[in-house]
């Protein structure tokens, strides 16, 4: 996957039967949860900015039509894209990345009402109607969930892979099953798991404690043959940041973690099939 040189060399990997790759996006790695509250916008968020860290050419696309949480996390509630003469946005370059959200298009405080068949609409002319230029790999935060927009992402989307984040208790575990193996029929791999609020180092003591128990991603080794890519911790310093449009790369100790999950994610991406179908030229027939 990275070469031995300074700059990264990022290939594109195969997407599902039927599906054609994006030509200018290498990769897709949708980041995904079986509910809402596991900390999976904020880990999508940091991972795009881990994955920029390492001189990689990134996007991220927020697709919780209902619950857009980048404009916040990437510090930019006033911004509206522009739209570029061809009619397409114009994505938010901020931390070293382009980012587009639905939380760009509406004002924040006003519910969007809408049924599935518009979300999707408005989920595809983000996807393939922004100019993302050229990427290694677009991160896309998923919605909670395995509803009708998922199938439709699933479906319709080229997506190379996915990430599924959960937090230790079994009652998050029946739920992000469901994810796991929703994935799995639509034949779209899964690089690991990410176990947020894992545990908690007291900042008087030191003591570490595993605040919502421990052994979760054994399970989901076990039950899906998934490996953890990453343990992130409980701290008030992520809830501090995130709300304040800061990344966590700003702390020490948050950066070199967020940084291994992004080398962790590049290393299972790199194991995955090839996309030689664009290798292969037109053939003309002439009559």
């Amino acid at each position: 996957m990275i070469n031995n040189s300074n700059q990264p060399n990022i290939i594109a990997h195969r997407v599902k039967q039927g599906l054609k790759r994006i030509p200018n996006i290498k990769n897709i790695i949708a980041v995904t949860s079986g509910k809402g509250g596991v900390g999976k916008s904020t880990t999508a968020f940091n991972l795009a900015l881990g994955l920029a860290n390492q001189g990689l050419k990134i996007g991220i696309l927020d697709a919780d039509i209902y619950g857009p949480s980048l404009p916040l996390l990437i510090g930019a509630t006033d911004y509206k894209p522009e739209v570029s003469p061809n009619n397409r946005f114009v994505p938010l370059e901020k931390f070293g990345m382009k980012a587009m959200s639905f939380g760009f298009l509406v004002d924040s405080n006003q519910a969007t009402i809408w049924r599935g068949a518009i979300v999707n609409k408005a989920l595809e002319q983000m996807l393939f109607d922004t100019e993302w230029g050229d990427l290694d790999i677009l991160v896309i935060d998923m919605p909670p969930g395995t509803g009708d927009i998922h199938l439709t992402i699933g479906q319709k989307m080229p997506i190379t892979a996915t990430i599924v984040v959960t937090t230790p208790q079994d009652i998050a575990l029946i739920d992000v099953g469901k994810s796991i193996a929703m994935f799995e029929k639509l034949a779209i791999p899964c690089l690991g798991v990410v176990e947020n609020m894992a545990l908690h180092i007291c900042s008087n003591c030191g003591h570490l404690e595993h605040t919502f128990g421990q052994g979760a991603n054994e399970k989901l080794k076990q039950r899906y043959q998934l490996d953890l890519l990453a343990q992130l911790p409980l701290n008030s310093l992520i809830c501090e940041l995130s709300d304040a449009g800061n990344p966590l790369d700003l702390h020490p100790q948050l950066r070199e973690i967020y940084t291994q999950l992004a080398i962790q994610t590049l290393g299972k991406l790199s194991q995955l099939p090839k996309d030689y179908a664009t290798l292969i030229p037109n053939i003309q027939v002439v009559k």
